[in-house]
């Protein structure tokens, strides 16, 4: 019995051992094989469908899915990401020249300081604070520039990174069942509990998915199209930046549009800057208050406040994908949270809410 135990142990000890060491040999690519484990997963439906019309055979109808789903987003977004790169490099190329002008001729840029409250009381700092916003505006043009540049360097890896994807998704398509099943086989879970997760974890996703891809649309368009009637250049650009920020929970796209509309009263368009305030705070901003929580919340049973912490962990941790793998994680934390109560419950003490004290008229001084 004792040399039966050792070996258990030493077999556990190389699981763990040869699977960290493995782990670690592919974890470049454990991105791009959890995306196309997530896409997979939720494309079982269509997979199924076509499989049924090309006569049962799944490799086929993986190929023609993966076909389909180059042919939908990968087309569109080569066109769009050709215009947000010219309107890019549009502002980019504005920036600096505007940066040399204020720096030859401060006397410009005073003209809009004047206009600051307590102006008198910054007078004295006139110099330094011309000196920091020369600075920040030569920041901003190197970031751009820097960001398109770093973006035409890692079109290989991305490349490389999507064939990697496409190339994972047409065996988890295809034999998808059988690995969850053997995955599933390894956890000392109940077939109930296993399903809960399973169940969590595909219903997350398709929430986050299509509640981010709603609410970013909408308010992407919605104050692009703003940012073009208030004379904004590049709005397609613009339009796409709160696109992409609307996956933060609250602040998204008033990161772009709040700097735009003050940028807009401190060159003395009052009226353009107070409708485009009015305009995005009150719809385009309500948008994220009115629909993350049906759309989200509803389908993954989760508080609010999960999702926005789910959310923006997930990006502080993994990026910008992180707004889809944030929230997964947050709703496996409640859900085997949950599932350890349901287990030692019987282990558990009973809490009991404590009712409410009422209050007491304070005692007369005798």
């Amino acid at each position: 019995m004792q040399h039966q135990g050792i070996n258990r142990w030493v077999l556990i000890a190389l699981v763990f051992l040869i699977s960290a060491l493995f782990l670690v040999m592919i974890r470049e690519f454990l991105m791009a094989l959890l995306l196309a484990g997530i896409f997979s997963a939720l494309a079982q439906p269509l997979f199924r469908k076509l499989t049924r019309l090309l006569g049962n055979r799944p490799r086929a109808a993986s190929g023609l899915m993966l076909l389909i789903f180059c042919l939908v987003v990968l087309v569109p977004l080569s066109g769009l990401v050709g215009i947000i790169t010219a309107q890019a490099l549009k502002v980019a190329q504005s920036v600096t020249p505007w940066v040399q002008r204020q720096i030859a001729e401060p006397a410009a840029f005073s003209h809009y300081l004047e206009k600051i409250p307590y102006y008198q009381e910054l007078l004295p700092y006139r110099d330094q604070i011309l000196r920091k916003a020369g600075e920040l505006a030569s920041k901003l043009s190197m970031f751009l520039v820097d960001g398109l540049s770093a973006g035409a360097k890692g079109t290989v890896q991305f490349l490389f990174m999507f064939f990697v994807f496409l190339y994972s998704s047409f065996f988890f398509l295809v034999d998808g069942g059988k690995l969850l099943e053997r995955m599933l086989y390894y956890l000392p879970l109940q077939d109930a509990d296993e399903q809960r997760l399973l169940n969590r974890f595909t219903s997350v996703t398709r929430a986050t998915l299509k509640g981010t891809a709603v609410i970013g649309l909408l308010q992407g368009c919605l104050a692009g199209l703003a940012f073009a009637v208030v004379g904004i250049d590049a709005a397609v650009f613009w339009g796409t930046v709160m696109t992409a920020l609307s996956i933060i929970p609250a602040l998204g796209s008033a990161l772009v549009w709040v700097p735009a509309a003050i940028i807009l009263a401190v060159a003395g368009s009052y009226f353009k800057a107070i409708g485009l305030t009015l305009f995005c705070g009150l719809i385009v901003g309500s948008l994220d208050n009115l629909l993350r929580p049906r759309l989200v919340g509803q389908d993954t049973q989760m508080h609010e406040l999960m999702i926005f912490f789910g959310t923006l962990g997930g990006i502080a941790l993994f990026g910008l994908i992180g707004f889809v793998i944030g929230p997964i994680i947050a709703a496996l934390f409640v859900t085997i949270w949950e599932i350890y109560g349901e287990v030692f419950r019987d282990y558990l003490p009973t809490v009991h809410h404590p009712a409410p004290v009422k209050g007491k008229k304070p005692k007369k001084a005798s």
